[in-house]
């Protein structure tokens, strides 16, 4: 049995929520529990679950020449989508994984482990995140309906990977980027390359900003045999985060390009091929700053990398209006 003596009270904070959270603060105090659960406090997943949704059905907008007010509702459904799935997939997560937080020291105060939710409370709670996501998705075409429907055993897989591959960071990837794939398909009704491009760009992108993130928990990790790239790599990590970053933007790139071939005003390639410039130089500014050693840096980049996913959705709109 795990020592829980130093395991916080149940309405304390988790360790590395953000500061004066809203949660924290001023939700009420029977949902903090449960707000805890699905990260509300930590809004950092959400954005990263959302932006390559973004990238997907913006870059398609600029593909086929046409931006509609059901674009905007995909924008919409796919914030308060990505919201409630972050939300039961973390639920899920923390499900299977109670007995690893609880003897780990930054996952130690999540509210299974805490005891601020029964496992019992854990699984309603996911159930219901999951039915309203799902409401949210039947507004969708049937081609993205099945594909979100698909992304759901991506979704129960991702939280076994580091107990069989060192490479679980490659599966949250396969289900953190499957919205560039929905979102492309809710705007055209088809899959196509450069949805695929994007797709693959993300899954690099989450190997980079994620093995940072796992830099914080390889001490802990090593005690209880928890894999992931942050211990594969050790002292190698600016060797693989630099290739990681050297293929995201190239295939970011390669989707841009294809994607825009036929479009008549070559500024709009211009303009959206600015993205993954900008976004390499980013990644890179996190690279220059990265002490594998410091988990307090290694958070704060691993957050920073929402703006590095906004530099490409804002460059995408940007050419929109040209």
């Amino acid at each position: 049995m795990p020592d829980t003596s130093d395991i916080p009270e149940p309405t304390g904070q988790v360790s590395d929520a953000v500061t004066g959270n809203w949660v924290d603060t001023i939700a009420p105090a029977w949902s903090r529990p449960y707000l805890r659960l699905s990260r509300a406090d930590r809004p950092i997943g959400t954005w990263l679950l959302l932006l390559p949704c973004w990238w997907g059905v913006l870059l398609a907008a600029l593909s086929g020449g046409d931006f509609t007010r059901f674009d905007l509702w995909i924008i919409v459904a796919c914030a308060a989508g990505a919201w409630l799935m972050r939300g039961a997939g973390c639920t899920w997560n923390d499900i299977t994984d109670r007995k690893y937080d609880a003897k780990v020291e930054r996952t130690r105060s999540r509210p299974i482990p805490s005891g601020q939710v029964s496992v019992k409370g854990a699984f309603t709670w996911m159930g219901l995140q999951a039915l309203i996501a799902f409401g949210i998705l039947l507004t969708f075409n049937t081609y993205a309906i099945l594909l979100g429907i698909g992304s759901l055993a991506l979704v129960v897989i991702y939280p076994f990977a580091k107990r069989f591959t060192w490479w679980p960071q490659v599966f949250l990837g396969l289900a953190f980027n499957w919205g560039a794939l929905l979102a492309w398909v809710a705007h055209s009704g088809q899959l196509e390359w450069p949805a695929v491009l994007l797709y693959l760009a993300g899954i690099s992108w989450t190997l980079f900003y994620d093995t940072i993130y796992a830099y914080q928990d390889t001490e802990d990790d090593a005690l209880i045999g928890v894999k992931s790239t942050a211990r594969l790599f050790g002292s190698n990590s600016q060797k693989w985060l630099r290739a990681f970053m050297m293929i995201s933007v190239a295939l970011l790139a390669a989707a841009i390009i294809v994607a825009l071939l036929d479009n008549s005003n070559p500024l709009v390639m211009v303009v959206a091929l600015g993205g993954p410039w900008a976004f390499g130089w980013h990644l890179t500014w996190q690279m220059r700053l990265l002490n594998t050693d410091d988990a307090a840096i290694c958070l704060r980049l691993f957050r920073a990398n929402r703006n590095s996913g906004l530099i490409i959705g804002l460059f995408f709109a940007a050419a929109l209006f040209l």
